[in-house]
């Protein structure tokens, strides 16, 4: 798999999503998909009406049943309806006295709607909840002392306020807060994962962002050096010749001023326009005057590069031809780089360098048998020097990429135009 990097351009459409791997995962696709509201609450109200046909309730009853399943088809575009889920099972059994599986299987799952969506503080979700358990619970009590219940004695005046006769209240409390906290927890988790993916990304735009302002401060100066050493010269001499040719007409004396006065004017300019990038912490003796590395210096960077344990081969191909110092500089760094990665990321690796001349193109291609890139399709490398690498390549109109080459180990192929 092979990477363009093209910096400062618009970001290309997104791929399509990786396949979803593992049960858990797959489950959690699937939950996230927008059909799986539907399908539970078709599947649970199918479930409510089996349930309702082998234990037959009253017209009410049943009412809140259908009404607890079928509305949990709406949690994910209206997660209030949880609301109306729990509130509807909370009348099926009040009215019937027995709750229905499917109505509890509902009304948890309403409850953990609510707290997934926090439609409302959970501290408040839970205390409506149990109010309304307690409402349910008097329900039954007053029924309980009109009526009667199996195994339950005569009510008398103050055995209404007997602590087990609200074990109903404790139980449903209980419920309540398990899928409210539930939903809360999942909710809270989601968000920390968003945020701690959100600021990662962030980070590492921020690194790609310094890298590349880093590297094209470096290039600033390289150039200026390079620019400024040519336009002094020109300085230079032409403001010697009109001391050096005695029969100099003042004409060509003028146009000779003229030409030294505009190649310091450029200096200047040149100067004011790159100065900015250059970093004021540099204090290496060596930069300004050492001179730039060109091409015509690879045979000794492979030799450092074979002196550290790295085995590399040059190639060159095409009418080699003189390039302008910039091109020379930038096909050497990339090289440098390339080979840099090698040694990094796949030590005692074989590397081929090759150079092919084409017309008003130079190809620079480094290839190695290291272990490549992940097959998850992550380089391993998309580190800084890949990125200096390719903001050398666009500053003169080229591009890079990178990836795995075709015969395996890892490719790195800058085409510089000129």
């Amino acid at each position: 798999m092979t990477r363009t990097m093209t910096p400062d351009r618009p970001a290309a459409a997104p791929e399509a999503p990786p396949p979803v791997r593992g049960v858990r995962r797959r489950l959690r696709h699937w939950a996230a998909a927008p059909s799986y509201a539907w399908l539970t609450a078709a599947g649970l109200t199918l479930f409510a009406v089996v349930e309702l046909a082998l234990v037959p309730g009253s017209a009410v009853t049943a009412f809140g049943v259908v009404v607890c399943t079928a509305s949990l088809a709406l949690r994910a575009v209206w997660p209030a309806v949880g609301f109306l889920t729990v509130g509807a099972a909370l009348l099926s059994f009040a009215t019937d006295g027995n709750m229905a599986y499917a109505t509890i299987t509902g009304s948890l799952i309403g409850c953990y709607t609510l707290g997934r969506h926090r439609v409302q503080h959970p501290a408040i979700l839970v205390l409506a909840g149990s109010l309304a358990a307690l409402t349910v619970n008097l329900v039954h009590i007053d029924r309980w002392a009109r009526d009667g219940s199996p195994g339950l004695p005569a009510l008398q005046g103050t055995d209404r306020f007997s602590l087990g006769l609200y074990a109903e209240t404790l139980v449903l409390t209980v419920m309540v807060l398990g899928a409210v906290s539930a939903g809360d927890a999942v909710r809270a988790r989601e968000e920390t994962r968003h945020t701690r993916a959100a600021a990662q990304s962030r980070l590492l735009e921020m690194e790609r962002r310094q890298a590349a302002e880093a590297e094209r401060a470096a290039i600033a100066r390289e150039l200026h050096d390079m620019i400024a050493h040519s336009v002094s010269v020109i300085a230079v001499r032409a403001e010697s010749a009109t001391y050096t040719t005695p029969d100099l007409s003042p004409p060509a004396r003028d146009a000779f001023q003229e030409i030294a006065g505009t190649a310091r004017s450029s200096m200047a300019e040149l100067r004011r326009l790159l100065g900015v990038l250059r970093t004021g912490d540099d204090t290496s003796p060596a930069p300004l005057t050492a001179p730039q590395p060109s091409l015509g210096g690879l045979d000794d960077l492979l030799g450092q590069h074979r002196a550290v344990g790295g085995a590399a081969e040059l190639r060159i191909s095409g009418e080699r031809v003189p390039l302008p110092a910039s091109w020379e500089l930038s096909a050497y760094r990339i090289v440098q780089e390339a080979l840099t990665n090698a040694r990094r990321h796949a030590p005692g690796a074989h590397s081929v360098v090759k150079l092919h001349y084409g017309t008003r193109l130079l190809t620079v291609r480094v290839s190695d048998d290291g272990p490549g890139p992940e097959p998850s399709g992550d380089t391993g490398r998309a580190g800084h020097g890949l990125v200096g690498m390719a903001e050398r390549a666009s500053l003169l109109g080229g591009a890079l990429t990178t990836g795995r080459g075709p015969a395996g180990g890892f490719l790195v192929e800058a085409e510089l135009p000129w």
